[in-house]
């Protein structure tokens, strides 16, 4: 059986995801070599991929949105990758390239491996920084705090962290990761035990949100951001096209409830492109969905309706 990703798919069937390329920093201390600059460096992103969207919420609710620039690629990628057709002209207006590709390629000439998003670029090098999605955000609420608006919530707080990291784990392996291994396995074990990790955790966090706003009290942190980007794309892509169909998000109150109270969170809602999840997911996994038909539902006017929570 055909894998979508080859080079990323086990003997088993199972999905792998490639490690990260890029890993420098920008750190306040200047540590890594790179020091926080207003306009130095540009984060490139897609609409559709959730986690580039965590990106841009990060960068929106800590008011970085006039330090750290935004290039938006299309949602749908051809075979050299994710392409800046959204622009006028074809090539991403400040970095002057057609391809995120072209900026993989200028920092790595031998990179031979899937070109992801996120990933800042240092605009007067054109070579990419990092690709490393997880430390992205983290770094925007820790190492650019000089330029965080007044009122920025504080994200990651320094006396929740370890509580925060142990949340992470399991929903970056079971939730954010778990629909993909379901979704690109190509054994039936490998699609169960994801399948079977991704409810369970699933059950898990609905438990705890029962009794708790957001999964650490009454105050937004990252990992309700990593676990956001997942939910509101659940039952447009993943319960169907990723075969993760115990239920809809719909199905699971206290799960669609606190989604919803999210995404009517200034921040959120507003930076969610229903249009360019679905058409990515269904018109570029040509394995999964060989005709590429985008489906018109569901109805995206649900996750205006009172969720009840606050």
């Amino acid at each position: 059986m055909a894998a979508q990703f080859g080079k990323e798919t086990s003997t088993g069937g199972a999905f792998v995801r490639q490690p990260n390329a890029f890993t420098d920093r920008v750190t306040a201390d200047g540590s890594s070599g790179r020091r926080p600059e207003a306009g130095r460096y540009r984060l490139i992103a897609c609409l559709a991929c959730p986690w580039a969207h965590r990106a841009i919420i990060v960068r929106g609710l800590l008011g970085l949105d006039g330090v750290i620039s935004l290039g938006l690629v299309d949602p749908i990628r051809d075979d050299r990758g994710w392409r800046f057709t959204l622009a006028e002209d074809g090539r991403d207006p400040v970095l002057g390239i057609e391809y995120l590709a072209q900026a993989y390629r200028a920092t790595d000439p031998d990179f031979g491996g899937r070109v992801t998003v996120p990933a800042i670029v240092d605009v007067e090098t054109g070579k990419v920084v990092t690709n490393d999605y997880p430390q992205i955000t983290l770094d925007f609420s820790t190492e650019w705090a000089e330029f965080h608006k007044p009122d920025a919530p504080d994200l990651y707080p320094a006396d929740r962290r370890a509580e925060i990291d142990a949340l992470i784990e399991p929903i970056f392996h079971n939730v954010n990761n778990g629909v993909y291994k379901a979704g690109f396995a190509t054994s039936q074990e490998a699609y169960e035990a994801a399948f079977t990790a991704l409810f369970a955790e699933l059950d898990t966090l609905s438990t705890r949100l029962e009794t708790s706003r957001y999964l650490l009290g009454d105050r937004i942190t990252e990992v309700d951001i990593r676990l956001f980007t997942t939910l509101v794309r659940f039952d447009a892509v993943y319960h169907g096209h990723f075969k993760c169909n115990r239920q809809k998000l719909a199905e699971m109150p206290t799960l669609w409830a606190y989604a919803r109270d999210l995404f009517q969170t200034p921040g959120f809602g507003e930076t969610v492109n229903f249009d360019h999840i679905k058409r990515h997911y269904y018109a570029t996994h040509d394995q999964i969905n060989p005709t590429r038909i985008v489906p018109l539902g569901p109805d995206e006017s649900v996750w205006q309706e009172p969720h009840g929570r606050g």
